[in-house]
């Protein structure tokens, strides 16, 4: 995709001339082109005749490796890496935050792999949940994640694939924060606060098990590039000049790929955007600025892709909702989830640093884990700074501030005036979609990213006054501007909090290894007892082959499979091995470490009635086979 040349890097009109300068004044450059640019736009075409194909290839590399860009991604991977250095100290074993979600999350996108292999017909029906079709959407599908399970297989593989993703996600959330506040206008100090401060905002400790919470990094970067393939910025506004139909296709491509992750995130996004193109639309007929025809070409292209995958991917989720009408209403659960004010300023338990202090107001809390929506206390101070000092105009932040409002009214979703009635859960009835997300909470992200640029705009009008006061005192106009080390590293303090922040507490525990007789055993299966841990386990060891599988956990169950579960707790008399088999079930296997204290705790205290039931002790577990 194509980028500006190096002589635009400068921001001057182009009917004064600036004067004579050994170097552009950097509060002038746009942030994005330094940013985004090639790395040849700098080259010295003088130079090229007079160098081999060695020394050219060398140089190349080196500005590659020099590049912010490149700088930009390593220090997201290295920051991901060390704010969850537990996980790698035994990734094929350690999961992130706890052994339920991530090991449903790690199980799905093995599934899709090994389907998209060995039956692509049937990617959309679990080998868990046996009997229910669309299994993979009764919750977020993750099928952006399906080419990396088409690598390695069992359920090693499926916790080491799973915590790359991880943490390449929460990376790709620090990179596209600060691609987006770059392209916005701000320095580098502000993007980098800005970026960190989304990427680990303390509410985001909480939802460390909740990979689909933590895959935002594509929202960020699309928008980036979206701004940037339409010559947008805050700094300068719109220049046509500055398009690049390039940059608005990548931006395309990377929101639909998005929303195959899931709707849980998806549907807020994909509202957004809509959003975006209806103001857009409406600024166009007031100022009427030239667009040129490839980006209108290229914007129409982009958003038809991205509305027929997400039709298409919406299809089967309507039809789960058909099949299983008591899974769709989520009028109560959006209602359960909604938090209260106070939850705005209230740290999960997993945040190091507030944890333990805000300990009583989480326990005033239904369900914590999802209304503790801290987004950090250093990142709250310069948003509010922002709102007053900002290299911002006071129109933007008035718009950024309006924009702050909107955003915290949907995330209280219920809690709101009149029970949300006039705003999420007045969504939740009328918009299409809105209904998949049902848990209000998680809109707290844009609550983070409108603060992060504001407080951007706080860092980078101290940035500019720094090189104004360092411009004042050259006494040559010829010398070089050099800031004092001191300034700049005084620039980056608020990043420092913002870390200190996001540090965990969170566990990283290790993921129980299958019975060994377990991989022997021909499904179709019940294995006893569920539940919903017990059920997350078992669909991760089930990558080991994918045998077919009673258990399953997901956002909603089926009620066939309660009912089979409810039948089993009788098990082995002969009514329930009869109704199981009616059912499809061959093999039922009790696990006996896990048995007591449950439903199922006396299936091993008598033997079956029926003459035709197979008994085999494997020693952990017990295998009935129908």
């Amino acid at each position: 995709m194509s980028t500006d040349t190096a002589a635009d890097e400068t921001a001057v009109p182009e009917e004064e001339p600036a004067p004579p300068s050994p170097e552009p004044e950097k509060s002038d450059v746009d942030p994005w082109e330094r940013f985004a640019a090639t790395a040849h736009e700098d080259e010295d075409d003088g130079e090229l005749p007079r160098r081999g194909r060695v020394g050219l290839i060398a140089a190349h590399a080196s500005r590659v490796v020099r590049h912010e860009w490149t700088l930009a991604a390593v220090a997201s991977l290295l920051l991901a890496v060390v704010m969850s250095w537990p996980l790698w100290t035994d990734p094929v074993h350690r999961v992130p935050h706890d052994t339920g979600d991530p090991l449903v999350s790690a199980y799905l996108i093995g599934w899709t792999g090994h389907a998209t292999l060995t039956d692509p017909l049937g990617v959309f029906s679990l080998n868990s949940f046996f009997g229910s079709r669309l299994s993979l959407f009764f919750g977020d599908s993750l099928l952006g994640f399906a080419p990396a399970g088409l690598i390695g297989s069992g359920p090693q593989a499926a916790i080491l694939r799973y915590n790359i993703l991880y943490t390449l996600c929460v990376a790709l959330t620090v990179f596209g924060g600060y691609a987006l506040l770059r392209q916005l206008g701000s320095r580098v100090p502000g993007a980098a606060f800005g970026a960190v401060a989304i990427a680990f905002a303390p509410w985001r400790l909480a939802q460390a098990g909740h990979i689909q919470v933590i895959a935002v990094g594509g929202i960020l970067l699309s928008l980036a590039m979206l701004a940037r393939g339409h010559g947008w910025s805050l700094r300068h506004g719109y220049r046509p000049r500055r398009t690049r139909w390039g940059w608005i296709a990548a931006g395309w491509a990377v929101a639909t790929w998005q929303i195959t992750i899931g709707f849980g995130m998806g549907v807020a996004f994909g509202y957004l955007l809509a959003g975006i193109v209806v103001v857009a639309a409406i600024g166009w007929l007031f100022k009427r600025p030239r667009v040129p025809g490839e980006v209108l070409i290229t914007d129409a292209a982009g958003a038809a892709v991205f509305a027929v995958v997400a039709i298409v991917l919406s299809i089967p989720y309507f039809q789960v909702a058909a099949a299983y009408p008591y899974a769709a209403d989520n009028a109560d659960a959006a209602e359960r989830f909604s938090p209260p004010w106070l939850g705005l300023i209230t740290a999960p338990g997993e945040s190091w640093l507030w944890g333990r202090l805000h300990t009583p107001a989480r326990d005033s809390m239904y369900l914590p884990g999802e209304t503790t929506l801290l987004i950090g206390f250093a990142l709250l101070g310069l948003a509010l700074a922002g709102f007053l000092y900002s290299s911002w105009t006071r129109r933007q932040r008035w718009f950024l501030a309006l924009g702050l409002a909107v955003a915290v009214v949907l995330t209280m979703g219920a809690n709101f005036l009149d029970d949300g009635a006039w705003g999420y859960m007045a969504l939740h009835e009328y918009l299409p979609g809105w209904a998949a997300m049902k848990v209000p909470g998680r809109l707290i992200l844009y609550v983070t990213v409108i603060a992060a640029i504001l407080a951007a705009g706080t860092i980078t009008r101290l940035g500019d006054r720094l090189h104004e006061m360092a411009v004042e005192r050259r006494v040559d106009p010829r010398e070089p501007v050099r800031r004092p080390p001191l300034a700049r590293v005084a620039l980056l303090i608020p990043v420092a909090l913002v870390l200190l922040e996001g540090v965990s507490v969170a566990a990283y525990p290790t993921v129980p290894a299958p019975p060994a007789a377990l991989s022997e055993v021909d499904g179709p299966m019940l294995v006893l007892p569920a539940g919903k841990a017990e059920d997350a386990r078992l669909m991760l060891w089930s990558t080991d082959g994918f045998p077919e599988l009673v258990n399953g956990a997901a956002t909603f169950v089926p009620e066939e499979q309660d009912r089979m579960l409810a039948a089993a707790v009788s098990f082995p008399n002969g009514g329930a091995v009869n109704y199981l088999r009616a059912m499809g079930v061959k093999t039922v296997v009790v696990r006996k470490d896990r048995i007591a204290g449950t439903s199922w705790q006396h299936v091993l205290d008598f033997p079956p009635t029926d003459a035709n039931v197979v008994i085999e002790d494997k020693g952990d577990v017990v295998v009935f086979k129908l």
